[in-house]
C-alpha cells in the first residue's frame, strides 16, 4: 500500500520531529551550512521520500528554505516538470555543498539539461554554482549508463579548466567528476588519466592535487581490472 501524499505541512512537521541538535553540530564539523539545517540524518529524509512524486510538493519544499526540506525536494520532484529556469533558480540558492551535490544527483541530472548546465555552471564564479557543473559530470558517470563515451571526452576539457579554481568545495569536485569519469571505463579511465597528466604539468597547487588523486585512484582501478 503506497504512503498517504506528503504535504508541506505534514513533511515539514516529520522533518522536525526527527531533528537532532547533536547531529547538527556533527554536520557543521564535515563544513555544511547548518545555518536553516534540523540536523535530519539523509535515511530518515530518503524514507519520507519514498513513494512521493508532486512537483508542486518539491517547489514548496525548496521556498520553506530549510536545507533538509530543500534536499527532501530534490527526491520528490519530477525531472520531466523541471525547467531550466528552476534549474537556475535553485543553483543561485545553493550554500552547501551536500545540498548542491544531493540536489544533482537526486534530480538535476536525470534532467534533458542537465549537459548544457555543466558546460554553463563551469564557468560561473559562485562556489557552488561552479561545483555543480562538476557534481553533474560525477553523476552522469555514475547514473547515466546509456551515455556515449564522446559526452564524457567533451567534458574532459571543461575538468581541465577547472582544476586551476584553488577553493576547496571546486577543486574537490572537479577532482571528483576526473575520477568518475575514468571509472566508466577502460577507455574513458584512458583519457582521464591523460587529462589528469596535463593537469598536473599545470603550475598551480589546486591542479596538482586534483591530478595527483586522480592518479593515484584511477591507475590503481586500472592495476585491479581483469585484461
Amino acid at each position: 500500500m503506497p504512503p498517504p501524499p506528503l504535504t508541506l505541512e505534514t513533511a515539514l512537521a516529520e522533518l522536525h520531529r526527527q531533528s537532532d541538535p547533536a547531529r547538527r553540530a556533527g554536520m557543521a564539523r564535515y563544513g555544511i551550512d547548518t545555518s536553516r539545517a534540523l540536523g535530519v540524518p539523509m535515511p530518515a529524509i530518503r524514507s519520507l521520500a519514498r513513494g512521493q512524486r508532486s512537483h508542486a510538493l518539491a517547489l514548496e519544499l525548496w521556498a520553506s528554505g530549510i536545507h533538509e526540506a530543500r534536499i527532501l525536494a530534490s527526491l520528490v520532484d519530477d525531472p520531466r516538470q523541471v525547467t531550466r529556469e528552476q534549474m537556475e533558480a535553485w543553483v543561485a540558492d545553493f550554500n552547501s555543498w551536500d545540498v548542491c551535490d544531493q540536489v544533482c544527483g537526486n534530480l538535476f541530472d536525470r534532467t534533458p539539461y542537465a549537459v548544457d548546465c555543466v558546460f554553463a555552471w563551469s564557468q560561473r564564479q559562485p562556489e557552488f554554482e561552479k561545483r555543480a557543473a562538476y557534481a553533474l559530470i560525477a553523476w552522469l558517470a555514475v547514473h547515466d549508463k546509456k551515455a556515449p563515451d564522446s559526452l564524457f571526452l567533451s567534458f574532459l576539457p571543461v575538468v581541465e579548466q577547472g582544476a586551476t579554481d584553488p577553493r576547496n568545495f571546486v577543486k574537490k569536485a572537479v577532482n571528483w567528476a576526473l575520477r568518475q569519469t575514468g571509472k566508466r571505463n577502460a577507455a574513458l579511465r584512458t583519457a582521464a588519466l591523460q587529462a589528469a597528466h596535463r593537469i598536473r604539468a599545470i603550475d598551480s597547487p589546486a591542479a596538482r592535487w586534483v591530478a595527483a588523486d586522480a592518479i593515484r585512484e584511477l591507475e590503481a582501478k586500472g592495476r585491479s581490472t581483469p585484461v
